[in-house]
């Protein structure tokens, strides 16, 4: 390859389907020829349905650290975090030794420790280089009320404030709603003023200033920008998801296949 590969962070709430998004982004790439690397950065992962090429739980694991140093998950995962940044150059070596065009990194779900951590922003500047882009993931059982949305706005903006990589939002598992409910999404995200009405709309009387403040607060940011609706289950959205990381990172030029695709 003439240039670094491209880094992608999967962010979100927990259940928002990082793991299976990331799976199944990785499985469309080398579908259509491209060289793609998973990396897993969650050490409390359970499972093996990420099956990565890299795995952070070949350095640390949250359930040794528990039972290590009688933590409870969430203080297991923020010394997590502190050992991983101690680890990083292992980890990059690892990654290196991959052949890649698309790094995808699958980040813990308890997007709020990643988030805050100053040490989360040091392994993703190490491990992102200069080609990297952050994807929050919505989950539309959160998405699904105009607060629950507002949150989730909130959140990615959080999220690319703390680790200041182009941003692109995420709509996972559309194919949980309905046609109906998929397009009121949609158009909250692209039509602020009907966002704000939903807001108003649903918000109690005690709680419709805060509710009011918090959708002027992201207004005031800069633009909502647009959603995109995927489907890990239905394979769809995957290389709209491409074309957008492609757009941020080349210009919208599209990559050379490093090899020959793989038969669907």
């Amino acid at each position: 390859m003439s240039e670094e590969p491209a880094a992608v962070f999967l962010a979100g709430t927990a259940g928002a389907g990082k793991t299976t998004f990331v799976r199944a982004f990785a499985d469309w790439l080398r579908s259509n020829g491209y060289d793609a690397t998973v990396v897993n950065l969650d050490p409390g992962l359970e499972g093996d349905e990420l099956a990565p090429d890299v795995d952070i739980r070949e350095w640390v694991r949250l359930a040794d650290l528990q039972d290590e140093y009688g933590l409870g998950p969430n203080g297991a995962q923020i010394a997590a975090a502190d050992m991983i940044a101690l680890k990083i150059f292992e980890v990059k070596q690892a990654i290196a030794e991959n052949s890649a065009d698309y790094l995808l990194f699958d980040t813990p779900g308890q997007v709020e420790l990643f988030a805050f951590r100053e040490a989360s922003r040091a392994i993703v500047e190490a491990l992102g280089g200069d080609r990297a882009v952050i994807s929050f993931l919505f989950d539309p059982a959160l998405a699904r009320t105009a607060s629950g949305f507002v949150s989730l706005l909130l959140l990615s903006a959080t999220v690319e404030f703390r680790f200041r990589l182009p941003m692109v939002n995420v709509l996972a598992k559309s194919d949980a709603l309905t046609p109906e409910q998929l397009g009121e999404l949609l158009a909250w995200a692209e039509e602020p003023g009907r966002l704000g009405d939903a807001v108003e709309a649903g918000a109690r009387t005690p709680d419709l200033q805060l509710s009011t403040e918090l959708f002027r607060a992201i207004e005031t940011v800069g633009p909502i920008g647009g959603l995109l609706p995927t489907s890990a289950k239905e394979r769809t959205g995957l290389e709209e998801f491409y074309r957008e990381c492609q757009r941020i990172l080349a210009g919208g030029e599209d990559l050379e296949p490093s090899h020959e695709a793989a038969p669907n």
